[in-house]
């Protein structure tokens, strides 16, 4: 029987505020990576991108209001870049906490110049293990601030329709470029959806051909998969929710109307999780299920053999006490005892008698059906 794959990573384990300490605090990583910063300028004519060594200048760059910015933030590790966007763009202290204590649910926060948003990006790494991300938002009038742990993501595709220029991605102003990225995001969970999906057909035709302990352990892979996904997919809907329900003036309707597609996308997600859920269930009962009826068949075997044989031992056990009918010393004839023992052809006899009874049973035991 094959041996379960070992999964190494199991639980992403984040580094908590000790109690009692300070709010507002900015945390530093040990093993946090140096920062990349890109600044996506662009409108419907044009469309540039330059990497930035640190955002010192970025707030004379961002007054000009004939332009859409992306300031795209990866990596963490450094205490400066922090303490400049708390004090050039007034970003309160609670909120860079957040940013970087990454084990915060999505939600969405509304302030007197921007609002800040949180959602969790999840990708498959090459073991199926889920990685999941926070990844932040900060939207001001005609920019958005992003802010991401590592530098691997899944928003490439974003990236590529702001550099063709199609549709309303350059035009919709900051707050339509967030609606994108939020929607990338989720894009994504119905791709991992869809994968396990797949995987948990596998592992029902594995169960019908051939099931062994890999099974269980693939689909209970899956099932605390499905778990942590399910605990990302319903606070992203009541924070899509909170967004529809804002009146603030950097989220207009024309952007509503699309994040209302991608709050229904949500929905979806969460059915697709508890079908998914319930089918991991099944897979789950189906395998104990084959394992129990295998082990019953085995017992009916053994039960038959040990049937058949029961009788044939009792007889074997009654002429192997030899209790002679006379004594070999003094030849006296000793009452009660076996005379059966020196009958004449008894052996023969006895081995007729023991296979017409084994005979016998084997016919009651197959109109019984237990052969079937």
């Amino acid at each position: 029987m094959a041996k379960p794959p070992k999964h190494k990573k199991k639980r992403q384990h984040y580094a908590l505020p000790h109690a009692g300490s300070s709010p507002g605090m900015i945390y530093i990583d040990e093993k946090a990576v140096k920062p990349v910063i890109n600044l996506y300028q662009y409108n419907a004519e044009s469309y540039k991108v330059q990497e930035l060594n640190d955002i010192s200048n970025l707030k004379q760059i961002l007054t000009d209001k004939n332009y859409t910015f992306w300031v795209e933030i990866k990596g963490f590790k450094s205490l400066t870049l922090f303490e400049t966007l708390s004090k050039d763009f007034g970003v309160n202290k609670l909120i860079l906490e957040d940013i970087t204590r990454t084990y915060q649910r999505p939600k969405q926060e509304e302030y007197d110049n921007h609002v800040f948003a949180v959602s969790r990006m999840l990708q498959l790494d090459e073991h199926q293990n889920l990685d999941n991300q926070q990844y932040s938002f900060l939207l001001t009038d005609n920019a958005l601030f992003t802010f991401q742990e590592h530098y691997e993501d899944c928003l490439e595709p974003v990236r590529s329709r702001l550099k063709i220029g199609k549709g309303n991605i350059r035009t919709g102003g900051s707050s339509y470029l967030m609606y994108v990225l939020m929607d990338m995001i989720i894009d994504t969970y119905f791709e991992i959806l869809g994968a396990w999906g797949d995987e948990l057909d596998n592992i029902e035709d594995r169960l019908f051909d051939k099931p062994d302990k890999t099974v269980m352990f693939d689909t209970q892979l899956i099932k605390r998969n499905l778990i942590n996904i399910r605990r990302v997919a319903w606070p992203e809907r009541d924070k899509l929710n909170d967004i529809l329900r804002s009146d603030t003036h950097l989220i207009p309707d024309h952007t509503k109307i699309y994040i209302r597609d991608a709050y229904d996308h949500c929905i979806q997600i969460i059915d697709i999780v508890e079908s998914l859920k319930e089918i991991s269930a099944s897979n789950i009962d189906m395998y104990l299920s084959i394992i129990s009826n295998r082990m019953n068949e085995i017992m009916k075997v053994l039960t038959i053999i040990s049937s058949i044989f029961i009788p044939l031992t009792f007889i074997a056990g009654i002429y192997g006490m030899n209790f002679a009918i006379e004594d070999p010393v003094t030849h006296k004839l000793l009452p009660k005892n076996m005379p059966e023992l020196y009958q004449e052809h008894g052996y023969l006899y006895t081995m007729i008698v023991m296979a017409a009874i084994a005979v016998l049973q084997i016919i009651y035991f197959w109109r019984k059906g237990w052969f079937k």
